[in-house]
This record gives C-alpha cells, sequence and structure tokens, in this order.
C-alpha cells in the first residue's frame, strides 16, 4: 500500500514539474521574440541621405549625423573637382538600420599619371581616338583637319601645344588635341590666282584651300603694304592658257617684290617663263 502511495505522488511530482517548465518555457519564448525587436532595432530602419556630388567634408557630416559609419575610398574622374563624392554604397533611397556603414568613393586631389596612347600612328578613327581618350581618363582637346585620303583619320597628337608619343606619362584629365584627315588629300581643283595679290591675301586664300605655301622675297621690300606677288609656282595656267589643278595639301611657291610691272604679273599668270626684275618684257 505505501508502494502504490509513492508512485502516485511520483507521478503528480513529475506532472506538476512538467508543466511548471511548459510554462517556463513559454513565456521565455515570448519574452525572447517580444523583445528581439528592441534588441534588433526591427522596424527602426532609415533612408539612406543622397551624397554623390557633394564634397567630402559635407557627405560625412550629413551620413554621420544619422549615426551612419563612413569609410572612404578614392578614385579619379577628370570632369569633377577634387574631393566630390562620385560614388556611394547603399545607394541613396535605400531602407537601411542605423549605424550601418556607409562607403563612399571620392575624387582625387591631385591626378594620378597615365600613359599617352598611340592614336595618331595606328591610324584610328576620330570616334576610336574618343573613346580611348575616356578610356584612358583624357580629354579631348582642339581638333582641326589636314587634307588627306582617309577621312577622319587622326594624323597628329599634340598636349599643350607640342607633339607627343605613344607611351609617354601625363596627368589624367589632361587635353589632346587632334589633327584630323579631311577626306580631299586626293580631290583636285584649279591652282587659285594670287598674282597681284599682297602676301597676306595671297597667304590668307591658299590655307582656305587647305594648301601649303612657301614666300620668297625678290629684292629689297621697303614697303610692304605695296609688296605683291609677282609669280607663283605652279602658275595658275599652262602654256595653252588652260589652269592647272591642285590637290589639299599641296605646296604653293610665292615670289613677292615691291613694284612689279602690269605686263610681268600678267605674263607669269598665262603660264609664261618666269619673269624678276633683270627680265626685259617683250
Amino acid at each position: 500500500m505505501p508502494g502504490k502511495i509513492m508512485s502516485e505522488n511520483w507521478r503528480k511530482s513529475f506532472w506538476f514539474h512538467a508543466l511548471i517548465v511548459l510554462l517556463l518555457c513559454t513565456v521565455l519564448y515570448i519574452s525572447f521574440f517580444t523583445s528581439l525587436r528592441y534588441i534588433t532595432h526591427h522596424a527602426e530602419e532609415v533612408a539612406i541621405p543622397k551624397v554623390i556630388g557633394k564634397d567630402i567634408r559635407s557627405a560625412i557630416s550629413t551620413l554621420q549625423s544619422m549615426t551612419f559609419e563612413v569609410l572612404v575610398d578614392s578614385t579619379y574622374e577628370p570632369k569633377y573637382a577634387a574631393f566630390t563624392v562620385l560614388k556611394q554604397m547603399p545607394d541613396s533611397g535605400a531602407m537601411v538600420k542605423k549605424d550601418r556603414t556607409v562607403f563612399i568613393t571620392v575624387n582625387k586631389a591631385i591626378p594620378p599619371q597615365t600613359p599617352m596612347p598611340d592614336l595618331a600612328g595606328s591610324g584610328m578613327s576620330f570616334r576610336s581616338a574618343e573613346m580611348m581618350l575616356r578610356n584612358n581618363k583624357l580629354l579631348l582637346g582642339d581638333t582641326t583637319h589636314k587634307p588627306y585620303i582617309a577621312k577622319d583619320a587622326v594624323m597628329q597628337q599634340f598636349y599643350k601645344g607640342r607633339e607627343i608619343k605613344a607611351g609617354e606619362m601625363i596627368p589624367m584629365g589632361s587635353k589632346i588635341s587632334l589633327v584630323i584627315g579631311d577626306g580631299l588629300g586626293i580631290t583636285q581643283f584649279n591652282v587659285p590666282d594670287v598674282i597681284g595679290m599682297s602676301t597676306m591675301e595671297a597667304t590668307a586664300l591658299l590655307s582656305g584651300n587647305g594648301l601649303s605655301y612657301t614666300v620668297i622675297t625678290d629684292g629689297a621690300i621697303t614697303d610692304t603694304p605695296s609688296a605683291v606677288i609677282y609669280d607663283q609656282t605652279p602658275k595658275p595656267k599652262n602654256e595653252l592658257l588652260a589652269p592647272n589643278r591642285i590637290k589639299a595639301g599641296d605646296i604653293v611657291d610665292l615670289r613677292v617684290k615691291q613694284n612689279p610691272s602690269p605686263e610681268e604679273l600678267e605674263r607669269n599668270r598665262n603660264g609664261g617663263k618666269n619673269v624678276n626684275s633683270t627680265d626685259s618684257i617683250k
């Protein structure tokens, strides 16, 4: 009989303690998940502000005022001022918890060096040259055209007024000027008639037609404005009085004299024999 009573007491004690443990676990479970939102700051998220384009000091001040940690990296973009924020991660508008780390990339103050690409030696097109300059973080400067059979082909490359070779180290962001072919290198036209013009008028006309020139002075020039081109090679007309032809890029030799006679000018213009100051006019 005593054994039966002990067995019943043990069972009552077991279920009692089991119930206590179950209730305790339930309370702990509810308490844990109730407090979890406070421990993890659940639902306490804020939007990342936009700091791209701002100065680094302003960007850091803005982020730190919102309790964000800030890590800074740097790169170089020639179109932006030094210490300008170029990138941020997470992006602006992203919802994150407080104390999150925000990574920003700022523009360097001193441009790194980069090798000058070979734009002219390989006959590269102007469009490809622009892309190559951007890839090397260089800027396109002035462009001029020169008579050449290949239209838009890069013929020369210049940095600060001097021709620059491929591989030379220059700062990123440097401006590179290009000389480009205009595709008119084989197009022929009549030789411009500059006989009787002043040197300034003649050279302007030739340059406007894509021609080079040399100037040779015969005798002393006492009054420059009255000195004129009295002969040129090639001449405007040949011996049959037909127009001579020339192509862009060719050279015209100009001969300048103080007071050539009208007969001398006409004779040279019409393809006659060159006349100098000692020739007799027939």
